[in-house]
C-alpha cells in the first residue's frame, strides 16, 4: 500500500527536497506551501500541493480536512517542518515578535498534531517527525526567539512521545545544524520588520548580523544540502525501530555532546564563540 504523507513548509530547503526526494520514492505526498505561488509552482512541479498557513488556525483546519480528502480519510505520516527564524537580543524583542515565531513555530504544530492524532488513532497506526535544530537543546546568542520555540518543541515532543506510549504512532526529532537553505532571507525580513538598530546595546553586533544574513551562501565550513536531511527522515518514517532523535550535521553531534559532558559555564564561552 502506498504510504501517505503530509508535509509542512515545503516551499523552499528541507521541505522542497523532502516532498521530491519522497514522491520519487512512491509515496503520496501532500506537500504544503503558505504562499499560493508556492502551491502552484510546486504543483507545476507535479506535486500535490494544498496551501496551510501556520499562523492561521482556520487555514491549518482547511488544510487538515484537505489533506485527508485528497487521502481518503487516512494518512500514515506528518512532517512537521514549517518554521522561520526571527533573529535579535531577547531585550530588543518585542512580545508581538515572540508571539509570532511561536504561533508558526509551535502552536501551529501542535494544532495541526492535535487535528491528525484522531485519525493515527483510529486507523492504528503513525509517525510523526518533527524538524527541530541543534538550537533546540543549545541556545545561541541573537537567536533567542527561534531557540524558545525550538527547546519548546523538544519538551512538547517528548512529552507526546510518552503519552503515545502505548500505541504504535511513533514521533521523532530531526536535529539540524547549519544546513544551506533560504532560512537567511526569511530572519532578514523577521529581523528588519521587529528590530530597532539605531540605540542598542547591541548595534555592533547588529551590523555584523545584517552582513551575514544579505550573504546568498553561508560561511559555515560545516553547513551540508538539504538533501542531508531526507535519508534521516526516511529513516523515521520506515524503520521499525525509529530513533528518538536524528542529530544532522558535525556541530549538532559535537555539541551534543559537550553539553552532557561540559558545566554550563564552559559550554557558555563556547557557545558565544560559535555565535
Amino acid at each position: 500500500m502506498t504510504q501517505s504523507i503530509l508535509i509542512t513548509g515545503c516551499s523552499t530547503g528541507i521541505g522542497y527536497v523532502s516532498a521530491h526526494a519522497l514522491h520519487q520514492r512512491g509515496y503520496q505526498v501532500i506537500a504544503s506551501c503558505r504562499k499560493p505561488e508556492d502551491v502552484d509552482k510546486l504543483r507545476t512541479e507535479g506535486l500535490t500541493c494544498i496551501q496551510l498557513d501556520l499562523s492561521e488556525p482556520q487555514s491549518i483546519s482547511n488544510g487538515v480536512k484537505q489533506a485527508l480528502k485528497l487521502t481518503d480519510g487516512r494518512l500514515d505520516a506528518l512532517f512537521n517542518n514549517g518554521a522561520y527564524g526571527q533573529p535579535g537580543a531577547i531585550e530588543d524583542l518585542p512580545t508581538q515578535a515572540l508571539r509570532e515565531q511561536f504561533e508558526v513555530n509551535f502552536f501551529g504544530w501542535h494544532q495541526l498534531v492535535c487535528e491528525l492524532l484522531p485519525t493515527m488513532r483510529k486507523q492504528g497506526y503513525g509517525r510523526i517527525v518533527q524538524n527541530s535544530s541543534v538550537l533546540g537543546f543549545a541556545a545561541m546568542r541573537y537567536r533567542g526567539a527561534y531557540n524558545a520555540s525550538k527547546f519548546a518543541l523538544e519538551g512538547w515532543t517528548d512529552t507526546l512521545r510518552l503519552e503515545l506510549n502505548d500505541t504504535d504512532i511513533h514521533i521523532s526529532l530531526l536535529e539540524p545544524g547549519p544546513i544551506e537553505t533560504q532560512f537567511r532571507a526569511n530572519a532578514k525580513q523577521a529581523f528588519l520588520k521587529w528590530i530597532t538598530i539605531e540605540g542598542s546595546a547591541h548595534e555592533s553586533q547588529y551590523q555584523q548580523q545584517l552582513q551575514r544574513l544579505e550573504k546568498e551562501t553561508s560561511n559555515n565550513a560545516f553547513v551540508l544540502p538539504p538533501e542531508s536531511c531526507v535519508a534521516p527522515l526516511i529513516h523515521a518514517l520506515e524503520s521499525p525501530k525509529p530513533k528518538i532523535r536524528y542529530r544532522i550535521t558535525t556541530p549538532t553531534k559535537v555539541f551534543a555532546i559537550l553539553k552532557r559532558l561540559l558545566p554550563t559555564r564552559l559550554l557558555d564561552k563556547i557557545l558565544i564563540k560559535a555565535t
